[in-house]
């Protein structure tokens, strides 16, 4: 079950970043992290009761996935 989760919320976490990122625009990284973080937990696929539950014990990942989005990002605004 995680690992499917993990991977959804791998590709949740760069629809947040970008939704951050237009929202918020630059100089506002713990504010865009915060949101992002959000629309993810806000995202997940499960049902809401489990949704906090899930969020606590995949904060690290989803931390990570967010770190993993905003380095996509940049990856991507430099090759264009």
């Amino acid at each position: 079950m995680f690992k499917n989760l993990k991977s959804k919320i791998k590709e949740i976490a760069i629809t947040a970043v970008e939704l951050a990122e237009d929202a918020l625009g630059s100089n506002k990284g713990k504010q865009k992290k915060e949101m992002a973080i959000e629309y993810i937990v806000s995202n997940i696929p499960v049902i809401r009761p489990l949704k906090k539950l899930i969020a606590m014990l995949l904060s690290s990942f989803i931390d990570d996935a967010v770190e993993f989005a905003v380095n996509y990002m940049k990856t991507i605004q430099e090759e264009v």
